[in-house]
């Protein structure tokens, strides 16, 4: 299996979720994978203190931020096609909702870059399978918007304890066309028809061994879509 890892800088509230990105990381080790980290080439919208919580008067690059988290060897998004990869774990952290999307500022109207929508695009397409996580199914769903594709997605439920508006997100998620399910840091969601799973992680309130916890559901759950994949290959 070759898996690719899209991030999006470094630091949960910035760039990428660490703890996720990590835990994914470690998850995809766990069942043999070949991970790809990937990230685009693009600086971020801003660099937060993550000690104070204040924005930074300095400019990061996404590309070269989310190589701290990859220990260097990571691509260019713009170097890889959908079809060098098997499957895409998207770990959350506000950078999938500022520097990817402009979900964070405008909601479900905020734009999306380009080479992420079409690779996201190129990826459904060759029926290939994603897992976001935390907030990154806001990138998916923006992703497809438009598409045709109706997509059942996930970032939390409103029924227990989250620092965010999951009921307001996921009426977002609905208004670009999908269908935001309500689940649990205990929970997965997964859209056999599109090959999509979506897992709350730290969108809920939730300790470090929650989050490893769903994210292993998580890529338990791709990889059982990967094998009947090649089991439907094998039959055809």
């Amino acid at each position: 299996m070759k898996i690719g890892v899209l991030l999006h800088g470094n630091g949960v509230y910035d760039g990428t979720e660490i703890h996720e990105a990590v835990l994914t990381l470690l998850a995809l080790a766990e069942v043999g994978a070949e991970t790809i980290c990937i990230a685009p080439d693009v600086n971020q919208y801003h660099a937060v203190n993550h000690l104070t919580g204040e924005e930074m008067p300095e400019t990061r690059n996404v590309l070269v931020e989310s190589a701290r988290i990859a220990r260097g060897k990571i691509r260019n998004l713009a170097t890889l096609t959908a079809d060098e990869l098997d499957a895409l774990v998207m770990p959350g952290g506000f950078g999938t909702a500022k520097n990817i999307t402009k979900w964070a500022f405008e909601g479900p109207n905020g734009a999306i870059l380009e080479p992420v929508r079409q690779f996201i695009r190129d990826l459904v397409a060759l029926k290939k399978p994603i897992v976001g996580l935390c907030m990154s199914p806001t990138t998916i769903a923006k992703a497809l918007e438009g598409s045709g594709i109706s997509a059942t997605l996930t970032v939390g439920s409103d029924l227990e304890e989250s620092p965010y508006e999951i009921s307001g997100i996921a009426a977002g998620i609905n208004s670009l066309g999908h269908h935001a399910e309500m689940k649990t840091v205990r929970e997965i969601s997964i859209d056999r028809e599109n090959k999509i799973i979506t897992a709350p992680c730290y969108m809920m309130e939730a300790s470090i061994l929650d989050v490893r916890n769903n994210i292993k559901a998580a890529i338990d759950a791709l990889v059982v879509l990967l094998e009947e994949q090649d089991l439907d290959f094998t039959r055809e």
